[in-house]
């Protein structure tokens, strides 16, 4: 008689690549936690822009001085028309704008004016490590969205 030896994977085979299939899921893991947390900021940073953009637009069409508001101790901010926009948790907002549009300690605006120009300023949104500024500039009134990091 003959005896056939059983082919199969021992018990070491078997823990080792359920170790290494943990390992590799944990990687995975923490790389599409990052590329979220980063994906929410651009997109908060980028609403931020659509309100500014949309503000100069009206200052333009409505050849009246138009402001977009923040506030910073309640971390939102009020485009002219539309509803305040409360930013989620775990998101800060600083503003740095002329001393004239500073509305108390904790608000400010930035405003537009009729040919387009604006008072200037910078918002950075940081959320985790994640920063974004966006820059507007005085003379023309463009909107730029940069990220630090």
């Amino acid at each position: 008689m003959r005896r056939t030896q059983a082919s199969g994977f021992t018990l070491l085979e078997v823990l080792v690549v359920i170790s290494l299939i943990a390992v590799m899921t944990t990687i995975v893991g923490v790389g599409l936690a990052r590329n979220l947390d980063s994906a929410k900021t651009r997109a908060i940073s980028r609403d931020f822009v659509a309100g500014l953009r949309y503000t100069r637009s009206l200052a333009i069409l409505k050849q009246k001085e138009m402001s977009l508001e923040v506030d910073v101790g309640k971390k939102s901010y009020l485009v002219p028309g539309k509803k305040e926009v409360q930013l989620p948790e775990g998101v800060d907002i600083k503003l740095l704008t002329a001393q004239e549009e500073l509305i108390g300690d904790e608000r400010g605006r930035i405003r537009f004016y009729p040919d387009g120009a604006s008072t200037g300023g910078r918002v950075t949104i940081i959320a985790g490590e994640r920063e974004w500024k966006v820059n507007v500039g005085w003379l023309t009134g463009e909107v730029k969205l940069e990220k630090v990091r």
